[in-house]
């Protein structure tokens, strides 16, 4: 009952932001590089900040530090959906709102200075590389729905590490949004609020859970996202491209605008891709080595990214045939 009065005032909370969206032009106007095609409202996956604000106003005795950072990160991504923001602004906010959750999860006692920076550096690059793969319809709604189903797993059958309801708040939020964006011509986009919002709670989870198993086996919930994203960096650094700039050099982009594959189909096959390694994950955990564990999930994942090589040739072929 509690989740249905929820995923009603999402509901509600959505319909008036699409209002508030159409009155000040908050758009997505497609470009050159863009994977879709026609003007559509921008934003709104402002969703999750306020399913987070829902489960701070019933939590506020221990929940201050992640409201705060989910709140900074929300701010500087939705002012940057409506005028873009320099780069310099978004990572010092980026690295203020991590400080506030490594300081509440107290991670600069319980690790070294290298390994302070080291995470720093992973949580800022999840962050950003969540955010380059939100280019589709429903491809992080539906990610989203299977990392924090995973994560409620574990909470519930191997190591409870936080509250359930928190997980189950961020799940609800992607269920409403995925109502409006997981169509032929979807109603509204995330934009950065979203799926930077989104990535903050799921490193923020991510943390907590890792700081409790003493195990890093936990990133390959981010897996798929993962090999995509840093492979496609080093594909573009390679192509001495700016990396900051918009693209189409990822798999997922590959086959919907190169090969015309419907974007739903496409966000459905990387959650299920995803849905197959947490599983993996899950069943393997405490059986074999996690660096056994990691090698038999990141190798079939590059050599799957591969075949994006493979594709553009053949598509460059067949353009230049055609011409």
């Amino acid at each position: 009952m509690q989740y249905t009065i929820l995923g009603i005032l999402l509901m509600i909370i959505m319909l008036l932001y699409f209002k508030v969206a159409n009155h000040f032009n908050i758009i997505d106007k497609p470009n050159l590089r863009s994977s879709h095609t026609e003007v559509t409202l921008r934003g709104g996956g402002i969703i999750f900040w306020f399913s987070a604000l829902l489960y701070f106003l019933q939590h506020t005795q221990n929940n201050y530090f992640f409201f705060t950072g989910i709140s900074l990160v929300s701010l500087v991504s939705f002012w940057d959906d409506i005028q873009s923001l320099s780069n310099k602004i978004r990572i010092t906010i980026h690295f203020l709102a991590i400080t506030l959750i490594f300081h509440d999860l107290d991670l600069f006692h319980l690790m070294p200075i290298w390994g302070v920076g080291v995470s720093y550096v992973l949580a800022i690059g999840l962050i950003n590389a969540y955010n380059f793969m939100d280019g589709i319809n429903g491809i992080t709604g539906l990610y989203t729905l299977v990392v924090m189903g995973s994560l409620l797993y574990v909470n519930t059958n191997i190591q409870l590490f936080t509250d359930g309801m928190f997980i189950k708040y961020a799940m609800v939020a992607s269920l409403i949004f995925l109502f409006f964006n997981y169509r032929k011509k979807a109603k509204c986009f995330a934009g950065d609020v979203g799926s930077i919002a989104i990535a903050f709670w799921i490193i923020y989870l991510l943390l907590k859970l890792i700081l409790v198993t003493s195990s890093l086996i936990w990133l390959l919930f981010l897996a798929v996202y993962g090999v995509d994203a840093v492979c496609t960096i080093l594909h573009r650094l390679y192509l001495k491209q700016n990396i900051f700039e918009a693209h189409r050099l990822h798999l997922y982009q590959v086959l919907s605008n190169e090969y015309k594959i419907q974007h739903r189909l496409v966000s459905l096959l990387y959650a299920l891709v995803q849905t197959g390694i947490s599983f993996l994950v899950i069943f393997l955990y405490q059986k074999v080595q996690d660096e056994i564990i990691s090698l038999i999930i990141i190798l079939p994942l590059m050599f799957l990214y591969s075949l994006k090589f493979y594709l553009l040739n053949k598509n460059n072929l067949r353009l230049n045939h055609g011409a």
